[in-house]
This record gives structure tokens, sequence and C-alpha cells, in this order.
């Protein structure tokens, strides 16, 4: 037995060894390849355009003005200072007012927060009623709807006025907030209803046969399935909303100005010296609110917009 091992050990050793031509599988890519250069390249060039002005406007709004005298606006600070950021938000005079964007900061709030809710809640209804729940002339009511996200907003604003002014809350909060909602449900609608026509029909039969109803069917089923596409019309209807100029000087008064419209005051004001840091300062905390929202929900925003594209 022993001889017979040995003999066997000593053919395996003495077996010829196959010899490989070269690694298998596909011939990795070049990392510097034209095709990288440009994708690369292209995408630099499309983040230095965005951000550079974001760059300057931080660095300068944490400049004194002595220093942006000097005129190198893409040089850092050489001694960091927060008072800009302090005057825009609390002391920046807008007309005879000086109270910064305080003020306005709250209004937004005050605008923002039900237009929101009121358009978000409506649209989704309507979607949801548009999807499953047809009925004699509902395309027709889809058209008019898909129609009306695309009216130009000038052409509506005097029989806007008329109307608020007749039902008087012209130039007030409750009557802006009404125009933003009344505005922001056709594209929601839309979002809604090819969201909603895109989940499983099996879902909508086996709960009707069940003796779910609209309400139960909707609140149920419906709404925990579709966190992201209510998510895109949050952020879509926060940055509309928010950022929003023509609406918030047409249909308020001064002490119910947003806050796109007292930056605009800030900035523009004629008053004094023309402080740059502050007007910077300014612009940041404008815009702070529809970024964070953006940033903290970005990807159920952008699953939302995918899924809300599949069904037309």
């Amino acid at each position: 037995m022993p001889d017979t091992i040995a003999l066997k050990t000593a053919e395996v050793a003495l077996a010829p060894v196959k010899s490989f031509d070269g690694p298998n599988g596909k011939k990795p890519k070049r990392v510097l390849s034209p095709r990288n250069i440009m994708l690369y390249g292209t995408l630099f060039v499309a983040a230095a355009y965005y951000l550079l002005p974001l760059y300057v406007m931080i660095v300068t709004s944490l400049k004194g003005m002595p220093e942006i005298r000097m005129g190198n606006i893409f040089s850092p600070p050489m001694e960091i200072t927060f008072e800009p950021w302090v005057k825009a938000w609390a002391t920046a005079c807008t007309g005879l007012n000086c109270d910064g964007l305080s003020r306005g900061f709250w209004n937004s709030v005050r605008i923002t927060v039900p237009s929101v809710i009121a358009s978000i809640a409506i649209a989704s209804v309507n979607g949801y009623a548009l999807a499953n729940w047809r009925f004699k002339g509902s395309e027709l009511f889809f058209s008019i709807l898909v129609i009306g996200a695309f009216i130009p907003y000038q052409v509506m604003i005097y029989p806007i006025v008329i109307v608020l002014r007749e039902l008087g809350i012209y130039g007030t909060l409750t009557g802006l907030i009404i125009v933003h909602s009344i505005f922001g449900m056709p594209i929601l609608t839309l979002l809604f209803r090819n969201y909603f026509a895109s989940l499983p029909q099996e879902l909508f039969k086996a709960a009707r046969i069940d003796g779910a109803g609209f309400w139960q069917i909707f609140l149920k089923i419906m709404v925990p399935m579709s966190l992201p596409i209510f998510v895109v019309a949050m952020i879509l209807q926060v940055t509309g909303i928010w950022n929003d100029f023509l609406f918030g000087v047409v249909f308020t008064r001064p002490e119910y100005y947003p806050m796109t419209v007292q930056l605009n005051n800030i900035v523009n004001s004629v008053q004094g010296v023309k402080e740059y840091n502050v007007n910077m300062a300014a612009t940041i905390l404008t815009g702070l609110v529809p970024l964070v929202v953006y940033f903290v929900s970005g990807r159920l925003f952008v699953r939302g917009i995918a899924a809300g594209a599949v069904k037309g």
C-alpha cells in the first residue's frame, strides 16, 4: 500500500502543468479613456458652474466691508465675521422697517406650511380618484387640469385680484395661501394620478372585493404605499412656494411680505452704503430652507419622480 501511494504521488508530480495564455474575462477599461474624460469633464464643468457662485456668496458673507473693497472676490476671508448674517436676519432695513429677514421668514412659514398641506391633500385625492375611480367625464376633467398646469401665472393675476377683493381676503395671508394651493394642484394631480396608476390594480380590486370603500382604500392602502410621491410633491411645493416672489408681492401687504420680497427690498435698498456681505448672507438665508428639504429627502425625490413617470 505505501508503494502504491508513493507511485501515485510521483505520477501527479511528473504530470505536465497546463499553461495559461493570459487572464480570462473582459479586458478592463482604461480609466483615462476619451469617454471617461468627456463624461467627468462635463460633470466637473457643470458642478463648477453651480458651486462657484455659491462659494463666492459664502466667502463674501463672511468678510467685512473693508476686506470686500480690496476687490478679490475669490479669496477666503482673512478674518471671519458673522456680523453680516446677524444684520441680515435682525436689523437690515427694508424701507421703513429695520427688522431684517426675520419677519419675512415667519411669514413664509405661515404661507408655506398650510399651502403645502392643502395642495397635497387635495391633489392626492384627485389623482387617486382619476386613477382608480373612473367616472363619466374623468378624462375631460384630467385634460382640463393638465392644461391648467401650463397656463402662465401672469395671465391669471388680475382676475384673481378681483376675486380675492370681492371675497374680502385680498392682501391677507389667507388669500395668498389659497392662490398657492390652487396653482399647485394641476401638476401635483398629474403626478399623483400617474403614480397611483402604476400601482398594482390587484390590490385595489382585492380591497373592493373585501368591501373597502373610497376612503378606506385611499388611507389604508394607497397612502402607505405612496411615500416617495408625497415627498416629491412636498419638495416641489416647498421649493415653489418658498421661492415665489410674484404672488408674494402682488397678493399681500408689506406686513405680510414673504422672505423673497424682503430679500428683494434689502438688496435693492438705496439707503446708505451697499453692503454686499449683508446681501449675500440674506440670499443664503432665504434659500436655506428649500436646500435643507431637498438634501434631507433627495433620494425619495428621485424615486418618486421615476415612479410617477411610468404611466401617463
